[in-house]
Formats: C-alpha cells, sequence, structure tokens
C-alpha cells in the first residue's frame, strides 16, 4: 500500500510535517516521490482519454447539427411538394436530431470541464513533486553533510589520541633518560650513614695510632 492512496491525500498531504515524523526521512521521501510519479502517470492516461472522448462529442455533434439541417431542408422540399405528412415526418426528425445537438453539446462541455480539473490536478501535482524533489536533493546533501561531519570528528579523535600518545612516548623517553643518567652518576663510598660511621671509625683509629706514636716516641699527651 502506497503513502498516499487517493490524489487529494497527495495535495493535502504536508510533506515537511511527515518527513519530520519518520524514522528513516530518506526512504519515505523516496517512497513519495515514487507515489507522486505513478499518480502523475495515471492522471495523464486519464486526461488522455477524456480529450479523446472530447474529440469523439465534438465529430458526433457536428454529425448531430448536419442531421439537423438535413431533416431541415427536406421538412421544406416535403412542404413545397405538398406534402405535408412527410414535412411533419422530416420536422419530427429535426427535433430528435437537435435534442441529441443539444446533449451532445452538454457532455462535450463535461467533458472538457473534466479535462481542465485534471489539467489543474496535474499542475498541482507537478508542484508537489516539485517541492518533494527539492526535499530529496537537501536530504542528500544533509546526509552527504553528516556524513562528512562524522569523517571529521573521527580524525579529530584520531589526531587528539595520536598527539596524547606521542606526548606520553615523549615523557616516557625523558623518564628513560633520566634514569639512565642517575644509573651513571658514581656514588661516593662515604656516601650516607654507612660512610660517617666509616669516618668515625678512621678517625678513630688515627686517634690511636697517633697515641702510640707519642708513647713510643715518649711524647705522652
Amino acid at each position: 500500500m502506497g503513502i498516499f492512496s487517493r490524489f487529494k491525500d497527495i495535495v493535502s498531504s504536508n510533506i515537511n510535517a511527515m518527513l519530520d515524523r519518520a524514522e528513516d526521512p530518506e526512504k519515505l521521501i523516496r517512497l513519495m516521490i515514487r507515489e507522486m510519479e505513478e499518480t502523475l502517470v495515471e492522471l495523464k492516461a486519464a486526461c488522455a482519454r477524456t480529450m479523446a472522448e472530447c474529440r469523439r462529442l465534438g465529430r458526433e455533434g457536428e454529425e448531430a447539427e448536419r442531421q439537423v439541417s438535413l431533416w431541415d431542408r427536406r421538412a421544406e422540399l416535403a412542404l413545397d411538394s405538398g406534402r405535408e405528412d412527410l414535412a411533419r415526418e422530416a420536422l419530427l426528425e429535426r427535433r430528435r436530431a437537435t435534442e441529441h445537438v443539444e446533449a451532445l453539446t452538454r457532455e462535450t462541455e463535461e467533458c472538457e470541464a473534466l479535462v481542465a480539473r485534471t489539467q489543474e490536478d496535474m499542475d498541482v501535482l507537478e508542484q508537489k513533486l516539485v517541492t518533494a524533489r527539492e526535499k530529496q536533493r537537501l536530504l542528500a546533501q544533509r546526509h552527504v553533510h553528516a556524513r562528512a561531519r562524522r569523517q571529521a570528528r573521527e580524525e579529530s579523535r584520531r589526531a587528539a589520541s595520536f598527539d596524547v600518545m606521542e606526548r606520553f612516548e615523549t615523557m616516557e623517553r625523558r623518564v628513560e633518560h633520566m634514569e639512565a643518567e642517575a644509573d651513571a652518576v658514581r656514588v661516593p663510598r662515604s656516601g650516607g650513614a654507612g660512610g660517617v660511621f666509616a669516618d668515625l671509625e678512621t678517625r678513630d683509629a688515627i686517634e690511636r695510632d697517633l697515641a702510640a706514636l707519642r708513647q713510643r716516641m715518649g711524647r705522652d699527651g
């Protein structure tokens, strides 16, 4: 079943509102356009048939008018010949032909009015179709732009991630360099608490050695 079931549904439709409510606007607009195109084809075919019917009625009307003239001449001829009975029959046929002309004239007018309405309907539908195609073009552009923006955001995120990783790797290289420099520095043996105690022990030993030397040399304190 199509989006539109009748021509008036298409004419009265609010394309913008329908697209706003649609989950997939691009798919809906394609269906709308297809339905409008199919309806337009049907209207054109109906209009062509109606125009052909109008031409047929026109030809039949012309023939009926010739019959009116024919029976009018025959009535005159019969009356000139003194045949009133034939004149009456001719006048009766002329009346029938005249009534036929009047009926055909009414049918032709109705037919031509129908053609005019159908052509107006086609104009309205063609305008709707132009609007729908423009909406389709705009939707397609929005889709392209949205895809481009999404791609740009993804590339931006990738670039940001790469920049963060690059900064991390730079920091890591700096830390590794500092660690290497620290490993290369020679720590003095006297350094730290152990070094302090070693110095004290060394000074004590020297003082003992000095005291022993003085005693040996007879130079006590």
